[in-house]
């Protein structure tokens, strides 16, 4: 099984409930299925994900794209990373 290319990042806070159980579900879901490399980073961290995501974590990037914000949704997770078939 292959991991899809690119780089997965989860923006988080400390201390927020909300992104634990967020990035629990994702580990679930990647012992399940190949994802790219993931990198967990606080938003409060960098002045700048702080301005553009404020409040609003936990946040899964795929290169620097957003694809999923506050909840973690498995349906759409299969949707992006669905193994593609041989041509």
């Amino acid at each position: 099984m292959t991991a899809p290319q690119g780089r997965l990042t989860l923006l988080t806070r400390e201390g927020c409930g909300l992104c634990e159980e967020f990035e629990a579900e994702l580990a679930a879901f990647g012992a399940r299925r190949a994802l790219p490399p993931l990198e967990v980073r606080d938003v409060d961290s960098d002045p700048d994900l702080q301005r553009r995501h404020g409040e609003r974590v936990p946040v899964l990037l795929w290169d620097a794209v957003p694809i999923l914000a506050t909840h973690f949704d498995p349906a759409e997770m299969e949707r992006l990373f669905r193994p593609r078939q041989p041509v």
